[in-house]
């Protein structure tokens, strides 16, 4: 179906947009007012936009139903800083609690069983049990609109930078694998990051990948080959020569069996080397695929 979103009533653009945008990072932003008053509460229209300067935006819009804001945004207004607390699977269903409209006089720390935790240079507190957390200076308030569900970008520099020792290895990197972020989707969904489902893709390098289009045409071609199998040989500078100390025990078995028939021999080692791709050994794949040309 295709949706001309002029036409849509202003909570169906909403439904789509947040389900098919999606995962999104959770900003759980503490703020205060010009009393004093701390105010916790999550935003999923987040992100990182630049790295130096260290600039992160978050987005209060405006509710669909009634047009009103949340405490938040007209904190942000009156006194510029706010930290930014990194919602991981131990605190989601605490930092859901803390989404609830209470009365702005209501701390969102006490409902939801946080600890406020001074911060360094700026006035809101860190929730305690975040293990990061960025203490930032609101540059700017840019409002996109006046109607029910528009968003306020709220752009942050970010000036400190709280990380758990837990999350760190002996170089003060960050094991991807610790953190267990979570993130929302549409609805009521979320979804949880962790070892189960991390992945990593090769990043193109200096050299350029020969591309999709450089792949021999029985390669590039393939019915057996994904997107993400191209991808992946795409991503080579150039196309490897055969080397002749490769030892593959299935390969050979390939090689033996169908030899005398290349059709079905080529759909074999398409196989096999998709199989090997999926498990990110590029280089053997290769070399599969390089053997019907040798057989």
């Amino acid at each position: 179906m295709i949706f001309d979103c002029k036409d849509l009533k202003p909570a169906e653009k909403q439904y789509y947009l947040q389900h098919i945008i999606a995962p999104r990072p959770i900003c759980f932003a503490s703020t205060i007012d010009k009393e004093g008053h701390v105010n916790l509460s999550p935003f999923s229209f987040f992100n990182l936009f630049s790295s130096n300067p260290p600039v992160v935006i978050f987005s209060p819009s405006r509710r669909v139903r009634d047009n009103t804001t949340k405490h938040t945004l007209q904190n942000v207004q009156d006194v510029p800083e706010v930290v930014i607390n990194i919602v991981t699977y131990d605190l989601v269903q605490q930092q859901s609690l803390a989404s609830c409209e209470y009365p702005d006089d209501v701390n969102e720390f006490i409902k939801a069983g946080f600890t406020e935790e001074p911060a360094t240079i700026v006035k809101p507190p860190m929730v305690k049990e975040s293990k990061a957390k960025l203490e930032c200076k609101v540059l700017e308030v840019k409002p996109l609109g006046t109607e029910g569900g528009a968003g306020n970008l709220v752009i942050c520099k970010v000036l400190m930078m709280h990380i758990d020792d837990s999350l760190l290895d002996k170089e003060k990197k960050i094991d991807q694998r610790k953190l267990n972020h979570v993130a929302r989707l549409g609805g009521n969904w979320y979804c949880r990051v962790d070892e189960s489902n991390l992945f990593q893709v090769e990043k193109p390098n200096t050299q350029l990948g020969i591309g999709v289009d450089a792949l021999p045409v029985n390669i590039r071609n393939s019915s057996i080959l994904t997107g993400n199998n191209l991808g992946q040989l795409g991503n080579t500078h150039e196309i490897p020569a055969i080397d002749p100390s490769f030892e593959d025990a299935h390969l050979k078995q390939i090689i033996q069996y169908y030899s005398i028939n290349p059709d079905e021999m080529e759909k074999e080692l398409h196989t096999y080397a998709s199989k090997l791709l999926n498990e990110g050994k590029v280089a053997q794949a290769w070399q599969v695929l390089l053997a019907s040309s040798s057989a």
